[in-house]
């Protein structure tokens, strides 16, 4: 009775020393996470820099906020390696420009693995309240994710609904798309940039479209994908609400 009754009476303490391990466990596997997710935005403006061909303006511009984000992605992981907490400074944004330059960015990319990558707009000159370091990581991780997973042909649209914008993504599946595009020269770039850590793109897209009051849905299927990303625009309800 003895030694039972010492088992019982140490339950309590093999509990608690037992939370205190999960917790521990929990904390260090969020930080883990939010430390890949930093790289992983980083290494998404250093790819496109690499990517990048010609010495046009239109290119150098492309060039110069892909360095942007780059800084952007650097301040990130300096945040989370300190303990400082990441804040966002939204400001009213015109999208237009933000996704063109993203469809730039990436379109060479695509090419080269025989992807054909286009923009249709129909939002006007929609603006939305957002910080727009993470609007641009989370455009680029939209599209990339498409050309990496997705199929041949991939069609970036925007479109007003109501008092939101609404971007989505789609491709056509992947089907045709070819084993010897993984000798061309943008997977091995990705894969030497750590293309494989998959997960983190859609998560940031999830982590902006929160952080901003909009929504994020993913579909996928053997004919393909869709990603859309709605933000409610700046000055309506829906955005003073957010």
């Amino acid at each position: 009775m003895t030694n039972l009754a010492a088992i019982v009476a140490g339950w309590p303490l093999a509990a608690s020393m037992a939370a205190v391990v999960t917790t521990q466990g929990l904390r260090a596997g969020r930080r883990r996470g939010a430390l890949n997710e930093a790289l992983h935005e980083l290494r998404r403006p250093l790819q496109a820099i690499a990517l990048a061909t010609g010495r046009g303006p239109a290119e150098l511009h492309r060039i110069e906020s892909s360095v942007h984000l780059a800084t952007a992605a650097l301040d990130q992981l300096d945040r989370e390696i300190n303990g400082r907490p990441l804040q966002s400074a939204p400001d009213v944004l015109a999208v237009r420009p933000l996704l063109e330059l993203a469809v730039g960015r990436w379109k060479a990319r695509a090419n080269m693995v025989g992807d054909s990558l286009a923009l249709r707009w129909f939002a006007g000159d929609a603006r939305v309240c957002a910080d727009s370091a993470w609007l641009a990581q989370a455009l680029d991780n939209l599209i990339v994710n498409a050309i990496e997973h997705g199929g041949r042909s991939i069609v970036v649209k925007a479109q007003l609904r109501g008092e939101r914008l609404r971007v989505s993504v789609a491709d056509s599946g992947r089907i045709s798309r070819r084993e010897s595009r993984l000798e061309a020269p943008s997977e091995v770039i990705s894969r030497l940039l750590g293309r494989r850590r998959r997960g983190h793109g859609l998560a940031v897209v999830r982590r902006v479209a929160a952080e901003h009051g909009g929504r994020f849905a993913l579909r996928c299927s053997e004919q393909g994908s869709l990603a859309v990303l709605e933000l409610p625009l700046a000055g309506t309800g829906a955005e003073l609400a957010a």
